[in-house]
């Protein structure tokens, strides 16, 4: 009955009997055991006996390891402190856990191996992580990620700032670009543009500029040159002619094309010639303010030229004006080799190695400007002797020499290298200049000289560093170690002679003292008052004055331009010398009254004299003054200038006078041979001739016909020895002359001085007069010498 029943009966009874002898067999054998657990051990522990538990590693109770009382627990150790009960060494941190703990690498570090925790410090190989690298920050993206020890930083890059308004911590800054050009923190060359970038600039060359040979040309240091440079007047200068040239320039300046630098450059000579051509008022302009111009003209010329020739794409270029001005230039890569540039003017050899500067890079650049019309404003320049030649003038003349005014026979020539030469160059360069054909005259000579400026004269023509090589055929050869604007002088040197200097002033001491003398006598001898003794007076007051003058300041100390001292020198000297001579027309006009009209009345009235003798030398003068008012003064000597014809406002009146006298004198001796005849017919040839040889001497003498030696010295090129040294005597010794003919020569003025001499003497004037009375009755009244001027 229920045989399957039964079978599964006993086996579930035989698993509830296993499950209990499973539950309660530990407790029957502990309880069985002497020492018996006891039931309350707290969580965490383990049992020692029936009344004591052990708590777990890592575990502890507040009476220790040991539990003995069900009210105790066992709490978890924090290894990780404090205080810390273990370590994990640098760069990590320990971390509690249940019953235990861990390390693990510090923020900002991992281990090598890549887990993630380590049991002790000997197991610690943590490393930095670079979080810039491996993408783990949140640097914005205007700023730039610098990994540091541990962490990182976000921070503005170069070029950025930090926004205003915006986060500026650490990891959250927020960035903005720097505008240097705005602010001024760039370092762009003045010749180029500023231009920002994000983070940067860069600096451009401004329109109309490149970049200059051989300067750096990084974005930021690039350095650039003007292709047309800023040309502008001299400061100083007030011309409306320069103006209006300059003005032309800007023109040029603003409407240039770099694609075609030939038609500026043509255009640029064109409007230079026109100004040259016509200076207008640049005339006007004093000396140095003259030279100042042509130096400015000459130097920034160069400057220009130099800069458009780099733009010319073509390897030579020649160009000559409508006013025959002429230019050449040579266009070529650097390398060796003679070469000769040049055109018809001018002609330059060089070696073309030599032209090209130190540091220099790209195509190097030779030309040679010649221009005519350059005279104009360069006209009276003086010329400094390099002083080795000075030296062997000197003892060629023997005697002090300096540079006379020099005469233009060439073009003015600018020859300039694409980089300025700015002194003595290696190895000397010749030049070939054409120029008019003249022979040189006694104390010329043709020589090389150069254009120099200078601050206070403007500029002046210099030998320094050129010499001669030959001439011949309209053409001289120089060779000179620098580069300069060259033309060919035809030289005149002055050579003073220590002879002629101290006869000129012997003679005009011993001048001034016969007349002094003269002008005593003819104020207080009374017997030969009259017309004629006025004109004598006056003419000796008007030499005296004039010689007195002469001597204390004909030189012009220093040798500059002229200053208003020596203008005044030179116009009292005018008005002097041709006061003296108007004096010496009526020296002629009253021997005309009395030889040839004897018998028609008296000569001129003493108003007349004065208007004559005064008032024509001063409206002379003041009408050359107001003409030409720096006529006034030369360079050396204080005495009318050489330009514009202004020596024959001396010259023109004075060769009237001498040749109205010398008609005066013919008249006057063919009129007295006939008196001699008549009045006395037994007079001997001897003695008339010896009278007639007297009265003319007398007559050369008095009316200044010594002059005439004169006329032939106005040219500094026909100066002649024999002639300065009459012409020096004759008139340095004028004054003794007329001293001795109006004075010695009159018996009159004898007697007078006679008397003078017993009174001053203690003699008595009767023994005197006894022994003159008899040999006054000899004498003949017709020929009265204190009236004919014997």
């Amino acid at each position: 009955m229920g045989g399957p029943h039964l079978s599964i009966f006993l086996v579930l009874h035989v698993l509830c009997v296993l499950l209990a002898l499973l539950e309660y067999g530990p407790r029957n054998t502990r309880a069985s055991a002497s020492t018996a657990c006891a039931p309350w051990c707290p969580p965490q522990s383990t049992c020692v006996n029936a009344t004591a538990c052990r708590c777990l590693l890592g575990f502890i109770s507040s009476s220790g390891e040991i539990v003995t009382s069900p009210s105790e627990s066992c709490d978890d150790i924090n290894e990780c402190g404090p205080p810390l009960l273990v370590s994990c060494g640098k760069l990590a941190e320990c971390q509690n856990t249940e019953g235990s703990y861990k390390c693990l690498c510090s923020s900002g570090y991992t281990l090598v191996s890549r887990t993630t925790q380590f049991g002790n410090k000997s197991q610690n190989m943590c490393e930095d992580v670079n979080e810039c690298a491996s993408g783990q920050h949140s640097c914005h993206k205007s700023t730039h990620c610098l990994n540091i020890q541990g962490s990182y930083k976000c921070s503005c890059r170069p070029g950025w700032k930090p926004a205003p308004g915006s986060p500026n911590g650490p990891v959250n800054t927020i960035c903005e670009d720097v505008d240097e050009c705005a602010s001024g923190q760039h370092s762009c060359h003045n010749s180029t543009s500023c231009i920002n970038i994000p983070g940067s600039y860069k600096c451009r060359c401004r329109p109309g500029w490149t970049p200059a040979p051989g300067s750096p040309s990084g974005p930021n240091s690039t350095v650039c040159e003007e292709i047309f440079p800023a040309w502008t007047p001299p400061p100083g200068i007030k011309s409306q002619s320069l103006s209006r040239f300059f003005e032309k320039v800007q023109n040029l300046s603003r409407d240039f094309k770099p694609a075609s630098p030939q038609d500026t450059i043509k255009n640029l000579i064109k409007s230079l010639d026109k100004l040259l051509e016509d200076p207008g008022d640049l005339e006007a302009l004093a000396l140095p303010d003259r030279h100042r111009v042509a130096t400015h003209l000459l130097s920034q010329l160069e400057e220009v030229l130099r800069t458009l020739a780099k733009a010319i794409p073509e390897a030579s270029f020649t160009y000559r004006s409508p006013s025959d001005t002429e230019l050449s230039l040579m266009i070529r890569e650097q390398g060796n080799g003679t070469v000769t540039v040049g055109q018809s003017l001018a002609r330059m050899r060089l070696n073309w190695a030599e032209a090209v500067g130190v540091g220099e890079s790209g195509a190097t650049v030779a030309g040679i400007f010649s221009s005519r019309n350059m005279k104009k404003l360069l006209a009276n320049a003086s010329l400094k002797l390099d002083p080795e030649k000075k030296v062997q003038l000197e003892k060629m003349h023997e005697g002090p020499v300096s540079g006379g005014q020099p005469r233009l026979l060439s073009a003015v020539n600018t020859v300039f290298l694409s980089k300025k030469d700015m002194g003595k160059r290696d190895s000397p360069v010749d030049f070939s200049f054409s120029h008019l054909a003249e022979k040189p005259g006694p104390q010329q000579e043709l020589i090389c000289a150069f254009w120099k400026g200078d601050k206070d004269s403007g500029g002046y023509w210099a030998t320094t560093g050129c010499r001669k090589l030959g001439s011949g055929n309209g053409s001289t050869t120089c060779r000179c170690s620098h580069l300069s604007s060259f033309a060919i002088l035809m030289a005149h040197y002055d050579v003073e002679d220590w002879k002629l200097a101290l006869i000129t002033k012997v003679g005009l001491v011993l001048s001034l003292i016969c007349l002094l003398l003269c002008i005593l006598t003819f104020l207080l001898v009374r017997p030969i008052q009259g017309s004629r003794t006025t004109v004598h007076l006056h003419l000796c007051i008007c030499l005296f004055v004039g010689s007195a003058i002469f001597l204390a300041g004909i030189e012009n100390q220093g040798g500059q331009d002229p200053g208003p001292p020596c203008r005044l020198v030179a116009g009292l000297l005018h008005y002097c010398f041709l006061a003296a001579f108007c004096w010496m027309s009526l020296e002629g006009l009253e021997l005309y009254f009395l030889v040839v009209r004897v018998f028609q009345g008296q000569g001129l009235s003493k108003p007349w004299l004065y208007l004559i003798g005064y008032g024509v030398p001063g409206f002379i003068v003041a009408i050359s003054a107001a003409a030409y008012p720096k006529g006034y003064g030369r360079k050396r000597f204080c005495w009318l200038d050489t330009s514009h014809g202004f020596p024959w406002s001396f010259n023109g009146p004075v060769a009237f006078i001498i040749l109205c006298n010398g008609v005066i004198f013919v008249t006057t001796v063919w009129k007295l041979a006939q008196k001699f005849s008549e009045i006395n017919p037994d007079m001997n040839k001897l003695k008339k001739a010896r009278v007639l040889t007297i009265t003319a001497i007398a007559q050369l003498l008095v009316l200044g016909c010594t002059w005439a030696s004169g006329l032939f010295l106005f040219s500094p090129s026909s100066h002649s020895n024999v002639l300065a040294y009459v012409f020096t005597i004759l008139n340095c010794f004028q004054g003794f002359f007329l001293f001795l003919l109006h004075c010695l020569l009159n018996k009159k003025v004898r007697e007078e001085y006679q008397k003078w001499a017993y009174m001053v003497t203690g003699n008595k004037y009767k023994d005197f007069a006894t022994s003159t009375l008899s040999s006054s009755h000899n004498q003949t009244k017709v020929l009265r010498t204190s009236e004919s001027g014997m």
